[in-house]
């Protein structure tokens, strides 16, 4: 695991492994890392579903032994897919009423995906949302899923098969910071976003 000091705010990342679209052994190479590296790799990157995405810009790492992980308690029913390959997806519903969307590292791992920079798919995205507001169609993993259509149905699958694409980035800036919504581990400081982007879910302090 990376410590603090490899996590400093306004750091770049390589973020381009390879040319094009992550598929195969590009994939996995991507994703079989510590979810630290890979959520702040994911920064920048290009994802869509059914050809309806854009620009990751904010991301969370979650562990098996972080109290705020799904897997802390070991495999379920539920988190079946955070026990995939590297690249998997796991897709679970918060609050009995939004998607969220998780990419598996090693596995137990995951990077949760918080917020995207729309870019294709926008009148789509609108009117899924029911706004036209740009900076609110993915400012939350909740808006996210809403935007890109994603529901449980297509879960447990890795990012190189439909309706799933994703390609690397040119490096980005990041700034982190402590993780929204939890209780538990919620000092550790394993959010990451696009510093100085408009598409986020909330501000970094």
């Amino acid at each position: 695991m990376l410590s603090a000091s490899d996590m400093t705010d306004g750091g770049t990342i390589s973020g381009a492994i390879g040319a094009g679209t992550l598929t195969g052994e590009s994939l996995r190479e991507f994703f079989e890392r510590d979810a630290i590296a890979v959520s702040r790799d994911l920064l920048g990157c290009h994802l869509t579903v059914d050809g309806v995405g854009g620009r990751i810009t904010e991301t969370e790492a979650y562990f098996p032994d972080d109290e705020a992980s799904h897997s802390f308690r070991g495999p379920t029913k539920r988190n079946g897919a955070m026990y995939g390959k590297p690249g998997n997806v796991y897709i679970y519903r918060i609050y009995g009423m939004y998607w969220c969307l998780n990419f598996v590292c090693h596995p137990g791992s995951a990077a949760l995906i918080r917020a995207l920079e729309p870019e294709t798919g926008i009148p789509l995205m609108m009117e899924r949302r029911g706004t036209d507001m740009l900076t609110s169609l993915c400012s939350g993993p909740g808006k996210l899923c809403q935007a890109l259509g994603i529901d449980i149905e297509i879960n447990d699958r890795l990012l190189d098969r439909p309706p799933y694409a994703i390609a690397p980035s040119a490096p980005v800036p990041i700034v982190s910071g402590k993780r929204i919504g939890i209780t538990k581990n919620a000092e550790a400081p394993w959010r990451f976003g696009i510093q100085g982007s408009r598409y986020l879910s909330k501000p970094f302090r």
